[in-house]
């Protein structure tokens, strides 16, 4: 009996140091600029006005930043969490009547539309391939959207707010073909009947000291759902610019 527990107990505790020895925190921060390439909303799904808020209304770039926080423990899992936050203002007036939600905005009335999607999200990933040139890895996210789409003019107001769970496929791949630069391909996706979701990134990182790396590229943000109470389907781009910070 005591040599089993004996046995488990060294078994526990050399899983304990091989934990301590790849564990490690990642910081992860983003900023740059985010503008629309379309948005595209009917509020009912059934009964609403099709408006597109990219075509109809104006929008500027604006800007945007994003934080991620990620736990690696063993040689091969990560836990993520990240804090995406979006929110863009449309402005302009159409030729038409706009039932939108529970109101009607009559034709050339000015509008202040806002766009705003949110998103929480917890991931495990799991390295299939780990080196020090290459890694690629793949998991799931549990992801929280707070969005809400309104619009208000003429004394008139209504928005359309959701908050929900969504899940996710996540993945990336992490190829440094030098010490110094590296090519980081990552995001998180999934199709369904009831809608869609992408969030990928592609960019180049540059490793300046040996904890901390920066990283600029191109992000694309697009998804959206259609049923009875709400159609949406909108595409962003990023210009990003982000530093990776990794604390042992």
């Amino acid at each position: 009996m005591m040599v089993t527990i004996k046995k488990y107990l060294t078994t526990i505790f050399f899983c304990f140091l091989i934990i301590q020895v790849y564990s490690q925190f990642r910081f992860d921060v983003e900023a740059g600029v985010v503008s629309t390439i379309y948005n595209d909303v009917r509020i009912p799904g059934s009964g609403g006005t099709f408006v597109s808020l990219s075509d109809d209304f104006q929008s500027n770039p604006d800007l945007f930043a994003r934080l991620s926080l990620g736990y690696r423990f063993g040689a091969r899992s990560e836990v993520l969490g990240l804090y995406a936050p979006l929110q863009l203002t449309y402005k302009g007036s159409v030729g038409k009547e706009i039932t939108f939600q529970d109101e009607v905005f009559l034709a050339n009335t000015p509008i202040i539309a806002t766009y705003k999607f949110n998103s929480y999200r917890v991931t495990y990933r799991y390295y299939l391939v780990t080196g020090e040139k290459f890694e690629f890895g793949v998991g799931l996210t549990a992801k929280i959207r707070d969005a809400l789409i309104g619009m208000r003019g003429a004394g008139r107001e209504s928005q359309k707010t959701d908050l929900g769970v969504v899940p996710l496929i996540n993945f990336s791949l992490r190829w440094n073909p030098t010490e110094r630069f590296g090519l980081l391909f990552d995001g998180d996706a999934l199709a369904a009947p009831q809608g869609r979701a992408e969030d990928v990134l592609l960019a180049i990182t540059c490793k300046f000291t040996e904890k901390s790396s920066l990283k600029a590229g191109y992000r694309i943000l697009e998804g959206g759902a259609d049923n009875s109470t709400v159609y949406t389907f909108s595409m962003f781009h990023y210009g990003v610019l982000g530093v990776i910070i990794k604390l042992e």
